[in-house]
């Protein structure tokens, strides 16, 4: 299975001009932490120099650009001149491009996760997913964690019509083929009350913005 992964991920062999790369900070978000480690190792990108935030904030959008912009100021007082900001526009409305132009950094096309693995192209023109709720592979794992108890249904489950009664499915975009998450990914469509869907991505947009970094 890695080796089938690596392969669909990988975009060149390594090259000494690539590996020697000055490095370069990469300020992500947690929820794709995984995802950004396996691109960078299929592609021997070993310039990359991780930095994750909370993966939480993505139920708190008024965190990320100011936490982003912390974090570049970070990396800058650590030495790194090239830095790379591993978010999408995630619920920020605007902020962080706001955050990004000022400080002269680049970040990953897309107003969010689920457009970028999907390919923002693509997903531009997924129009019958309006009442869609979406799934990566972090979110199927962690979905307790990170829909159930930040809404508090674990406590108030009698609020999910309020939630999620404008939704008609749940899709899963998944960024790998495994059975396991398949099933949690059906379980929480299930738990919704919502039909299920599965539509395999892969890393979409992600692996070539890294590669360009």
């Amino acid at each position: 299975m890695t080796d089938v992964i690596d392969a669909e991920l990988r975009l060149g062999s390594p090259s000494a001009e690539r590996t020697s790369r000055e490095k370069v900070r990469v300020i992500a978000c947690g929820a794709i932490a995984r995802e950004i480690l396996a691109v960078s190792r299929a592609n021997g990108l070993d310039h990359l120099d991780l930095h994750c935030l909370p993966a939480i904030w993505h139920a708190y959008p008024d965190r990320i650009a100011p936490g982003v912009k912390k974090a570049i100021e970070d990396a800058r007082n650590e030495g790194f001149r090239r830095i790379f900001v591993g978010y999408a526009d995630c619920g920020t409305g605007g902020l962080l491009d706001r955050v990004c132009e000022d400080e002269g950094v680049e970040r990953i096309a897309g107003p969010h996760c689920y457009s970028f693995f999907a390919g923002n192209d693509l997903f531009a023109r997924w129009d019958d997913d309006v009442t869609a709720f979406f799934l990566t592979d972090f979110l199927a794992r962690q979905f307790a964690a990170f829909v159930i108890e930040p809404l508090g249904l674990d406590r108030h489950p009698e609020l999910k019509p309020l939630y999620f009664g404008n939704y008609t499915k749940l899709v899963y975009l998944s960024q790998l083929e495994d059975d396991a998450l398949k099933a949690k990914a059906r379980d929480a469509a299930d738990y919704l009350g919502l039909a299920y869907e599965y539509r395999f991505t892969g890393y979409g947009d992600l692996a070539p913005a890294l590669a360009r970094t």
